[in-house]
C-alpha cells in the first residue's frame, strides 16, 4: 500500500507560514517571498517528502513544463524521426514532451491543442501537412491564437498556412529535382502514387515533380492517389499495374508508400529496378533495410524537429519566422537506366 501524500497546507503549518506563502515558494508564483521564509519552506516540504503539485505550479506561473508534441501518426518514421528532434532539444532546456497524435483528423488536431492549453503547456510543435480544408484551417488557427494570447508558443513543421513559426520543408524543389535525375536515367513514361489530393505536401510534391518532367521535355505521369501510409502505397501500385500503364519509373510521394509499393510489385512478379524503377521521398531509416535500396529525396528530419523545437523556446520577435529546409536527391539501386 502506497504511503500518504504529504499535503501543502501540513507544509505551511509545520513551517509556520501561511499556506499563500507555501503556495508562493512551492508552486513558483511570480510573487516573491524573503529568502529566510523561502528556505524554512523549502526545508520543511523536503523533511516532510512533500512532491508539489504540477497542475498548481502551472496556474501560479501561468505556464508548465510541459511542450506538446502534435503529430498525424507517431509508427510513420517520417514523425518519429522529427518526435526525437523535438524531445532532445525540449530534454535539454529541462522540458517534458506530452505527444498527441491525430490520425490525420484535424479535428483532432485543434482538440489536442485545446487541451494543451488548458494545462497551459509552455510550447507546442504540430508536425504536419495543412489539408486545403479551409474550415478546419480556420479552426486550428483560432485555437492557436487563443493559446499564444495565454503565452504560449507554437511551431509547424509543414507549409506556411498558420501564422506561426515554421520549419518548410523543400518538398516542391525536391520533388522537381527527382524529376530532372530520373529522367537522366533515360525514363520517359513515368507514374505517381501521389497521396491524398487534399494534403498540401501531396500537392507540392506533386507539382513540383510534374515541373521537373516538363523542364527535361518529357510528358505529364499517370497520377494515382492513395493514403500517406504503407498499405496506400499498395493498393496504388496494384491499381497502377492493373491499369496497363507503360510506365519505366513510378514516384511515390512518400518513402512509406514506395515500400508498399515495392511490396506489390514483387508479389506480381514485376522486378525493381529491371522491370520497373521506383523513388520515394524522405529518406526514412528504415529504408536502410529494403532491398533494392531504395532512391529518395533526403530531408534532415531529426534536424527539422531540433529547429521547430529550437524556434518555440526562442521567444524571437514579433514576426513569425520561416525556416526552409532543403531535400537532396539520393539515387540508389531502385531505380535504374532506361
Amino acid at each position: 500500500m502506497s504511503a500518504r501524500q504529504v499535503t501543502l497546507a501540513e507544509v505551511a503549518k509545520q513551517a509556520g507560514v501561511s499556506l499563500a506563502t507555501a503556495s508562493r515558494v512551492l508552486n513558483g508564483s511570480t510573487r516573491q517571498v524573503s529568502e529566510e521564509l523561502s528556505d524554512r519552506v523549502l526545508r520543511t516540504a523536503e523533511q516532510l517528502g512533500y512532491v508539489p503539485n504540477a497542475s498548481a505550479q502551472a496556474l501560479a506561473r501561468n505556464s508548465s513544463s510541459l511542450v506538446g508534441l502534435v503529430v498525424h501518426d507517431i509508427t510513420d518514421p517520417y514523425f518519429s524521426c522529427i518526435a526525437a528532434g523535438v524531445t532532445r532539444v525540449a530534454e535539454e532546456a529541462g522540458l517534458v514532451v506530452v505527444l498527441g497524435t491525430t490520425g490525420r483528423r484535424p479535428e483532432r488536431e485543434v482538440e489536442l491543442v485545446s487541451t494543451l492549453r488548458a494545462h497551459r503547456a509552455r510550447a507546442i510543435v504540430l508536425a504536419g501537412s495543412r489539408t486545403t480544408d479551409r474550415t478546419a484551417q480556420a479552426r486550428l488557427a483560432a485555437e492557436i491564437d487563443a493559446f499564444t494570447e495565454q503565452g504560449g508558443r507554437v511551431a509547424c513543421v509543414s507549409q506556411a498556412k498558420l501564422g506561426t513559426d515554421t520549419v518548410v520543408p523543400g518538398n516542391r524543389a525536391g520533388g522537381r529535382a527527382l524529376a530532372r535525375a530520373l529522367t537522366e536515367l533515360g525514363h520517359k513514361r513515368f507514374a505517381v502514387l501521389a497521396g491524398p489530393s487534399e494534403l498540401f505536401v501531396a500537392r507540392d510534391r506533386l507539382a513540383g515533380f510534374k515541373a521537373g518532367l516538363a523542364d527535361a521535355g518529357v510528358a505529364p505521369p499517370l497520377v494515382i492517389n492513395g493514403a500517406f501510409t504503407r498499405d496506400g502505397g499498395y493498393e496504388a501500385a496494384l491499381e497502377l499495374l492493373s491499369s496497363k500503364s507503360r510506365a519505366t519509373c513510378v514516384f511515390a510521394v512518400t518513402d512509406v508508400m514506395a515500400m508498399g509499393a515495392m511490396a506489390a510489385l514483387r508479389e506480381r512478379g514485376v522486378r525493381v529496378p529491371e522491370d520497373m524503377s521506383i523513388a520515394g521521398f524522405d529518406d526514412i531509416p528504415t529504408l536502410r533495410d529494403t532491398v533494392p535500396a531504395l532512391s529518395t529525396v533526403r530531408l534532415p528530419l531529426e534536424e527539422m524537429g531540433e529547429i521547430a523545437a529550437g524556434l518555440v523556446l526562442d521567444p524571437g520577435g514579433d514576426e513569425a519566422r520561416t525556416v526552409r529546409v532543403a531535400g537532396e536527391v539520393v539515387l540508389r539501386a531502385s531505380t535504374a537506366h532506361n
